[in-house]
């Protein structure tokens, strides 16, 4: 299953609403608009086909080994205002340019696997497929950052074959578990959509970092039952950067 957290671009309404902003608040000068929306069209067009490879990677690992790795998939595409503040933040200047060739998740797919196993599998397996590339590899999950979050995030380089040529575009996919995607909403609410006083807010963060350890105590246990009972791959290693 594919959740798409928005609509499909619809170029006619992106280009009106980036031209209502008027000359003196539009975010690209007026001749970079439909630059700007071409590019978005091709990052959506990269989007969809990570999400078709993996689908297909999930269909044959059904028919392989009675087992679907992908619980679901969810796919978004960065909004104008979330593009520009990470420019901003980057003091780079705001130019269509900037944006290919300093930002790399404005396309995001995120792959959540029902096993540790399936994460590192079905990664290596499209890593593998010799029309796209591997540009950069994090692995949280092995390496966990401080506050307890683990997921494996891999951008890649996918043709989009348009009438001018192939255009190798970048999408980031994080590669992550059930327990894990749970774990991540919950710290990402605490995070960002809270107003919580400091001691409350430390005490809730100290307590999603004790969640984390005893879910990944918790995921190894059911990992090892689940190897025992099912003949999937198993894969214990991130692809490589090419």
């Amino acid at each position: 299953m594919i959740l798409d957290r928005q609509s499909r671009i619809n170029t006619n309404d992106l280009k009106a609403r980036l031209k209502a902003l008027g000359p003196n608040n539009a975010p690209f000068p007026t001749e970079e608009i439909t630059e700007f929306v071409n590019l978005m069209q091709v990052y959506e067009g990269a989007m969809y086909e990570i999400s078709t490879k993996l689908e297909i990677l999930d269909s044959e690992f059904q028919v392989r080994f009675a087992h679907d790795p992908i619980h679901h998939m969810e796919r978004r595409l960065k909004s104008v205002n979330s593009i520009l503040g990470k420019l901003e933040r980057k003091g780079l200047p705001l130019q269509v340019s900037s944006i290919r060739d300093n930002l790399f998740d404005v396309a995001g797919v995120r792959v959540i696997c029902n096993y540790r196993d399936d994460v590192y599998s079905v990664s290596n397996y499209l890593s593998a497929q010799n029309d796209i590339s591997v540009l950069r590899v994090k692995d949280y999950i092995k390496n966990p950052k401080q506050n307890g979050y683990r997921s494996l995030h891999v951008i890649y380089a996918v043709p989009v074959f348009l009438s001018s040529g192939a255009h190798y575009t970048p999408v980031e996919v994080q590669f992550r578990t059930i327990a894990m995607d749970y774990w991540a909403s919950l710290e990402h609410a605490l995070r960002y959509k809270t107003d919580l006083p400091d001691a409350k807010l430390s005490e809730h963060s100290q307590t999603l970092l004790d969640c984390a350890r005893s879910l990944q105590n918790i995921e190894t246990q059911m990992q090892n039952i689940h190897r025992d009972i099912n003949g999937a791959p198993q894969v214990g290693e991130a692809p490589k950067a090419d």
